[in-house]
């Protein structure tokens, strides 16, 4: 098998596109998948629905073995995820989880990490009862205390997981900050960017080393794929990853990987209109007096919204709430008519949640509890409906 410089030199009816390197974030979206495809010149990449791949001759390989190593459309969807965050290399799996449990393949046992307290309850799952049990120490900061994480940084980790803005309390970690901590004692910094994506946020312009993705949200954003991304900063970390990824096989489809590319190519229309209606709605609820809190860092009042304004162009779509009676909450959610009760996000399709019973289920309910992860909390993925509807559905939902 070639090498990953020899197989990506070898790929003729795929090349690089750098000139697009050039263009702006919007051209490279709107373009996503078009003018790699030399052999035929399809302005959308086909998809390569194949396992294997034909050799001319002994010694001969056209870059492609077997699909589990590489798949023509699975490259143009991390070749393109790299161009956008600005790295050297992007790996695309099978899901976010399998993504993360990537990037964990760099630590060892004995190793430690530090991780974002209030994250995605699957990561959380994966840490506590996964990798702890292979005898990685997790230690959990809020990372929206830069003084916390660099106390836990000098606790000598190997790797800190960054999740910002975090779900589904929405605490923005300064990225900037604590990679530069990181740096300076060899901790390697991951970001998870899944709320914001490259269009508001871009972690490795601000010093991460690795930013990793749910594609199954926003970036594919119809509620249809199944898939996960690591991006590096570097070449010598994207092959590490590659390694792993090969060797593992938690890779997506070729199918998946072009509804991803075909949902980036309208991502930042998508994400500007999801941001204006939630911004919106956020500001009607904090108007509600059934409502006793709202989580939103596009409010003026959110503790990390002037940071965010330093280190992103945009504040996302999610939007979370606490209602006063916790009664409220099973009313709300069998009442909604437009909202959808649903347990994912970043679709174009608006979603509700009660992340203590959904997607926080498997935390610690002590650790839930302290966090304010509780029963009075909703979450909201708001979509690109005619945001009137959406008001009128949660006016209705908290009346009833």
């Amino acid at each position: 098998m070639l090498s990953c410089e020899e197989n990506g030199a070898a790929r003729g009816h795929v090349g690089r596109q750098s000139h697009m390197k050039e263009k702006s974030v919007e051209t490279m979206l709107a373009q996503a998948g078009a003018r790699w495809d030399e052999a035929t010149g399809a302005v959308s990449m086909p998809v390569y629905q194949t396992a294997a791949f034909r050799h001319q001759a002994l010694g001969q390989s056209t870059g492609y073995d077997y699909a589990r190593s590489g798949n023509p459309t699975r490259t143009v969807l991390e070749e393109t995820m790299a161009l956008l965050e600005g790295g050297k290399r992007g790996l695309a799996f099978s899901s976010g989880m399998a993504a993360i449990d990537c990037l964990l393949r760099l630590l060892k046992p004995g190793d430690a990490m530090v991780a974002t307290e209030d994250p995605y309850g699957g990561t959380v799952r994966l840490l506590e009862n996964v990798y702890r049990d292979m005898g990685i120490e997790v230690l959990f900061v809020d990372t929206s205390d830069a003084g916390a994480v660099r106390q836990a940084l000098d606790k000598g980790p190997k790797l800190i997981l960054v999740e910002s803005p975090t779900n589904p309390l929405l605490k923005i970690a300064d990225i900037k900050t604590i990679s530069e901590a990181a740096r300076v004692r060899g901790v390697i910094t991951a970001v998870d960017n899944t709320f914001l994506t490259p269009w508001y946020q871009r972690p490795l312009a601000l010093g991460a080393d690795v930013v990793v993705y749910s594609a199954t949200k926003y970036l594919s954003g119809h509620n249809d794929v199944l898939a996960g991304l690591l991006v590096t900063k570097t070449g010598e970390m994207g092959d590490k990853l590659y390694f792993y990824q090969n060797s593992i096989g938690a890779v997506p489809g070729p199918w998946d990987c072009w509804l991803a590319l075909r949902g980036l190519k309208t991502l930042s229309l998508r994400l500007d209109r999801q941001q204006q209606n939630a911004q919106a709605i956020a500001e009607w609820l904090t108007e509600q007096p059934e409502v006793r809190k709202v989580f939103y860092p596009g409010l003026a009042t959110h503790p990390g919204h002037t940071l965010l304004k330093t280190e992103s162009s945009g504040f996302g779509s999610i939007v979370s709430f606490e209602v006063k009676d916790p009664d409220l909450v099973p009313k709300i959610l069998s009442s909604v008519k437009v909202f959808l009760f649903a347990e994912s996000l970043g679709g174009v399709e608006s979603l509700i949640t009660f992340p203590a019973v959904q997607t926080h289920a498997d935390m610690d309910r002590n650790l839930r509890l302290r966090l304010g992860i509780d029963d009075r909390l909703l979450r909201l993925s708001v979509g690109i409906e005619a945001v009137c509807d959406l008001i009128d559905d949660l006016d209705a939902a908290l009346r009833r």
